[in-house]
């Protein structure tokens, strides 16, 4: 088997090898870094590498699947393989390093190695020094940076798989945010992803339980779109605009002037990274209000609005806390938003209204409709979200999540990986960036300890109803069907209400109970 997989390797470097080298050479000056053959190959020795550290020191040892020493070596490949996946990361950058955070993103649908393995990738990607980034400034807005910037942070606020973001101030004093592309992302796109794309196809082979095709199919749909920074600018006003009802969301003002598809010129809003517990404890943030807002705000944004912003990792959330006494919400990184179609996002809505009450036949239904069909409903369920099957049918709602509920989940999914892996191959595509935002969301929750809250399913029953119901309404004809509709919504509406409001009196006597 081994020398089958070399001998792929071997004949898919060689097949593309000519293509990559023009193509990365010349476009990115004739850095050595970038030449296509010695991307393609660092790409290909290290799936040999971790190709080899399965079948050599995990499947041929025909050990019992069940036994405690299969799953111990199991979780020592997988750690050995995540830091080879990591390395060729660092070293690649760019989109290897937008792929490694999507790995890193997906905490509960991938094996926990990986994911934590792959997180440092979120806030220590490498950083470009600084004249590169004057390079950059010169040939997009063609001139001096120093004729347009008073001054530029030579060490950059943070830095991304695509871009670096450094603080700047304009001639008048302005504090300006400026985002400017890696120079030799975009040389390296197209024979990166191609690579990718190659590599996946053998791996799946070599491993047929395996399905790794979504993986690719996602980067080769958004990465386009993340290059392009005035795409990202246009979704930042476009989000501004969706909620500029809400007080509390701030998202930064676009530069137009300073704006080109590689550097995005911002204002600057000060603020703290979501996960930053020290400074929201100094700011006196309540991190429930936190978690809440951020709940109100992507529950519109997922069943209501149907335009996700699908980056939700701390680095892109800052709070501050306001003028009003309560807390800020910024909004950073818009390059990645999920549009929605409309029967998705009914469907998704009617998918966790089935979760919410504990309906088998409609949790079935939904999901099949969503293109998982049969007996893996449940697990989907599960996937979505991110809790045990006993919970579910006990009811997410009612059982709030616990640190041995957690371990157990981590625990049996690495058993069940082929059959989550068919289940990302065949979901509505639509619904991969969904499951990447529920999962990075659940982390911002996790880190400020607020997975236990009850308003999150109050908030989110509502825009899930209606979602629903609005599509019934767009969907009838008669005048007196359209108002039945809207009274059926609003009677839904006031039983989810007054449900969590009696579960709530109820957990609160309980821990009078328990405190007495």
């Amino acid at each position: 088997m081994l020398s089958r997989v070399g001998y792929l390797l071997k004949y898919t470097v060689l097949g593309t090898a000519a293509l990559g080298t023009a193509a990365s050479l010349h476009g990115n000056q004739y850095q050595l870094d970038s030449i296509g053959i010695v991307r393609l190959t660092r790409a290909a020795v290290t799936v040999f590498q971790i190709g080899v550290i399965y079948k050599r020191d995990l499947y041929g040892k025909r050990l019992d699947k069940s036994s405690e020493e299969y799953k111990n070596l199991k979780s020592v490949c997988h750690k050995r393989s995540a830091e080879k996946l990591l390395d060729l990361c660092c070293t690649n950058k760019g989109v290897y390093i937008k792929v490694g955070q999507h790995i890193a993103a997906l905490d509960y649908l991938l094996p926990s190695e990986y994911v934590q393995t792959m997180k440092i990738l979120h806030c220590h990607a490498p950083t470009n020094p600084i004249e590169d980034v004057y390079k950059v400034i010169r040939e997009d807005l063609k001139k001096e940076p120093f004729e347009i910037f008073k001054t530029i942070e030579p060490e950059p606020l943070g830095t991304a798989s695509l871009a670096q973001v450094h603080k700047a101030t304009l001639p008048d004093g302005s504090a300006v945010a400026v985002k400017v592309q890696h120079p030799y992302v975009q040389g390296n796109a197209k024979i990166d992803m191609k690579t990718m794309e190659y590599l996946v196809k053998i791996m799946s082979w070599v491993f047929p339980e395996f399905k790794f095709q979504w993986l690719v199919d996602e980067t080769k749909k958004n990465i386009p779109q993340e290059l392009n920074f005035e795409q990202e600018g246009h979704n930042a006003e476009k989000v501004a605009k969706m909620f500029n009802n809400i007080e509390w969301l701030h998202v930064p003002k676009v530069r137009w002037d300073l704006t080109t598809s590689r550097v995005l010129t911002m204002d600057f809003i000060d603020g703290g990274q979501v996960n930053d517990l020290t400074y929201i404890k100094q700011h006196k943030i309540n991190p429930f209000e936190v978690s809440d807002k951020l709940g109100k705000l992507y529950s519109q944004m997922i069943f209501i609005n149907g335009f996700v912003h699908s980056d939700p990792h701390p680095g892109n959330i800052f709070v501050r806390k306001s003028e009003r006494g309560d807390c800020d919400i910024i909004l950073l990184d818009h390059g990645l938003y999920a549009n929605l179609s409309d029967e998705f996002r009914v469907e998704y809505a009617n998918l966790w209204l089935s979760i919410l009450n504990r309906d088998r036949k409609a949790m079935r239904l939904h999901s099949a409709n969503l293109g998982i069909k049969g007996d893996l409903y449940g697990l989907f369920a599960c996937m979505v979200t991110g809790r045990t099957w006993d919970t579910i049918l006990k009811g997410i709602d009612k059982a709030k999540p616990t640190k041995s509920e957690k371990d157990l989940f981590q625990r049996e999914f690495p058993n069940i990986l082929p059959q989550i892996s068919g289940i990302l191959d065949k979901v509505n595509r639509q619904m991969l960036l969904i499951l990447k935002t529920n999962d990075l969301m659940r982390g911002i929750e996790h880190t400020l300890k607020t997975s236990a809250r009850m308003g999150a399913f109050c908030v989110m029953s509502q825009c899930c109803v209606k979602s629903v119901y609005n599509q019934k309404i767009f969907d009838e004809n008669s005048k007196i069907g359209k108002f039945k509709m809207t009274l059926a919504q609003y009677w839904a509406l006031f039983k989810i209400r007054l449900y969590y409001a009696v579960l709530s009196l109820k957990h609160l006597s309980l821990q009078i109970v328990g405190g007495g």
